[in-house]
């Protein structure tokens, strides 16, 4: 008789059932932290990166490699969906995107090409590739999560033309023009919604919606002008299952009786994240999202008060403290994890993404300390 393979622990986590030890991954840990990476990344620029399937899967598998982290992130950028739909836009180094024409009419936003499920076929053959090169790692079960930047981000991006710190151009059309701006989040909206099907259809067991820059806009701005929107982005994988070992049932679904025991289908988790957002956390979990995530500038418990106690969340080392000391770092470390234990379930993260001038070791120190421990 054989025995059933483990559930991931970060599957568990995600469906509000806390696992025997704290999953554990980084946002941007594939990437500039990486000696490999770098050496990877000679002669390809970013988004040539990106859309070539060996190498995306290969930058992607390197941190599950080095670190044992609980979860695998596909190595791509937000802006990739508006690339391969034809819009103009490149990664300039110590910029970020840039794009050669901004969208600030409604004329513009009409002009926009549209998307289709073709034009993502690398993004497809990159994630089944890296499915295919998690099931040589360890003891096989290591989930690949899918992300797409929310729709507010690319809007703010096309607006602006490229990164910004106060977004005020993307804030007046919200204003100016409701109905470009409403037609302008449809389109970014289904964008980062077929973004997501294609991974998950091509294999990953879960997905993310990045609202990096959420945290500029008001409340009721948000609910009313961002939300929607967000909520569509999500709602193109709502009908999406995942297939898991049996577990106990989680937060009131009949998955089994028995963990192990046999493959269960299950909803795609949703995991929702924004920086700057501590205010947001109920509107963005409202969108459609299962799991929330929490930067640094607020306590995981506060969070937690703040969601109702009803949902598991992620975060929220400080990137910073990632340079301090090791006694400083665990000490955060500890505090991160036992703010997180009103919650139902937690995910160890960052509050953001890994600095690109990181000590790859203190990374995997973090995941062998984590492991360390149990709940």
């Amino acid at each position: 008789m054989t025995s059933a393979a483990p559930v991931a622990p970060l599957i568990s986590a995600y469906r509000g059932v806390r696992p025997a030890t704290t999953p554990v991954w980084f946002m941007r840990q594939a990437g500039r932290s990486l000696p490999e990476y770098r050496e990877l990344r000679i002669g390809h620029s970013m988004l040539d990166a990106c859309l070539e399937p060996e190498l995306a899967a290969e930058i992607t598998l390197q941190p599950v490699r080095r670190h044992g982290v609980d979860a695998a992130i596909f190595f791509s950028d937000i802006v990739i969906p508006l690339k391969l739909a034809g819009v103009g836009v490149e990664i300039v180094a110590g910029r970020g995107p840039v794009f050669e024409k901004p969208v600030r009419t409604a004329a513009d936003v009409a002009a926009l090409p549209t998307l289709t499920v073709d034009d993502l076929a690398p993004v497809a053959a990159g994630v089944a590739r890296t499915v295919e090169g998690l099931r040589a790692i360890g003891d096989g079960t290591t989930p690949l999560i899918g992300f797409a930047g929310a729709p507010f981000t690319l809007a703010a991006y096309l607006v602006e033309g490229g990164p910004s710190k106060e977004h005020l151009a993307a804030r007046t059309l919200m204003h100016a023009d409701p109905d470009a701006w409403a037609a302008l989040m449809a389109w970014a909206a289904d964008a980062s919604g077929l973004f997501l099907r294609a991974q998950v259809l091509a294999g990953a067991s879960a997905v993310q919606l990045f609202d990096s820059w959420a945290g500029s806009v008001s409340l009721a701005d948000y609910v009313t002008r961002v939300a929607p929107a967000s909520a569509r982005a999500l709602g193109h994988v709502a009908d999406l299952h995942v297939e898991v070992p049996g577990e106990p049932a989680a937060r009131g679904d009949q998955a089994g009786d028995q963990a192990g025991d046999q493959k269960v289908s299950i909803p795609v988790p949703k995991v929702h994240f924004g920086v700057g957002t501590g205010e947001l956390l109920p509107a963005m979990r409202d969108v459609g999202a299962d799991v929330v995530g929490v930067d640094w500038r607020i306590p995981l418990d506060e969070a937690v008060r703040r969601l109702g106690g009803a949902v598991p969340v992620q975060g929220n080392i400080d990137p910073a403290l990632l340079a301090a000391p090791w006694p400083v770092l665990e000490a955060h470390l500890r505090d991160v994890l036992a703010r997180a234990a009103a919650a139902p379930a937690h995910v160890l993260n960052l509050g953001h993404g890994v600095p690109p001038e990181t000590d790859p070791g203190v990374l995997t120190r973090i995941v062998d300390f984590v492991h360390g421990l149990t709940q």
